[in-house]
């Protein structure tokens, strides 16, 4: 179930998609982008005269036997979870009714809402409107990549770094290449063939191309750039590892379960003393095992400590 969001929060978050999607679109001139909250209008309507007017042009048995909801009845579906397709399909009834909406974009899993907003804009009369999906990246235990599922990335560099983005895709499985390079890369689809039927070790070298032209097209050029001579650097030896993620302590006499919690690995020092005992630590390629450990000037004999976090997470501390 879905939160409602304070004012604060709807804000901060239209400047974080603007921010974002600018990269793609124009919002200024002829044929501008706009962002609209859908709050503007759905928190206005009255639930009597909703169902009365939009709800009787639903029929529940039609709705069950959409695939989101099938799957939601094994589990159990709330009425709220039942009303969201006609929420969803309202809200193309207004756009298109206020700025001459008439193509829905989204993901597959949205097919059933999104044909449920085109039957109700043609129950009024209308008979130009439409619905688009396109295939969904998924997390590699084959989950939506949404940002309620654990590994999801955020576009947003304050969330995730250009480092960690880089690095996510350096590290997708094998068999993802092809998908990745054909969904997020504007390679030739003859470069993409050739990269995919890499096989061993050679694989990670499409892998290499994917995390930099994925990171280049969000972060650009200079941040990709940075992503993997950090990457190099920390896997091969090779570059600078001036670009890593990096936090700059107060007082390096700190505990290992503050520098860990500081470094954002765990979110507690339950969590972190967990890790130590699992043996996933290590301080400057030394494995940790003690949670009482206490960071010294010897950890920093060259400036700086690289805490790592299992095989492929790792903080600069300075």
């Amino acid at each position: 179930m879905r939160k409602m969001l304070s004012p604060e929060e709807i804000n901060h978050n239209v400047e974080c998609i603007r921010k974002q999607v600018e990269k793609f679109v124009s919002f200024e001139g002829e044929n501008a982008a706009i962002i609209v909250n859908n709050a503007d209008w759905l928190l206005d309507l009255k639930f009597v005269n909703f169902v009365r007017e939009i709800g009787s042009l639903f029929s529940v048995n039609k709705m069950l036997s959409a695939e989101c909801y099938k799957q939601r009845l094994e589990t159990g579906l709330t009425f709220f979870e039942m009303s969201y397709m006609l929420m969803q399909s309202y809200d193309f009834l207004h756009l298109y009714n206020e700025y001459g909406c008439k193509l829905e974009i989204g993901g597959n899993d949205q097919w059933s809402n999104i044909i449920g907003g085109v039957d109700l804009i043609r129950r009024i009369g209308k008979d130009d409107s439409y619905g688009l999906t396109f295939k969904l990246l998924t997390t590699k235990e084959g989950k939506k990549m949404g940002k309620t599922e654990k590994g999801a990335l955020w576009l947003d560099a304050e969330k995730t770094s250009p480092y960690e983005f880089y690095q996510y895709w350096r590290n997708i499985e094998d068999s993802s290449i092809e998908t990745v390079l054909k969904m997020l890369t504007f390679l030739p689809v003859e470069k993409i063939s050739e990269l995919s039927n890499l096989k061993d070790e050679k694989i990670n070298e499409a892998k290499k191309i994917a995390a930099f032209e994925i990171t280049k097209l969000i972060h650009g050029e200079v941040e990709a750039k940075k992503a993997e001579e950090a990457s190099n650097a920390l896997f091969s030896g090779k570059g600078s590892l001036d670009n890593m993620p990096t936090t700059k302590l107060e007082n390096r006499n700190i505990s290992i379960l503050d520098a860990i919690i500081i470094c954002k690995m765990a979110p507690s020092k339950g969590q972190a003393r967990i890790l130590i005992n699992q043996g996933g630590i290590s301080l400057n390629e030394e494995k940790i095992s003690d949670t009482n450990y206490i960071l010294s000037e010897n950890d920093f004999k060259d400036g700086y400590a690289i805490l790592k976090k299992g095989k492929k997470v790792f903080n600069k501390l300075i």
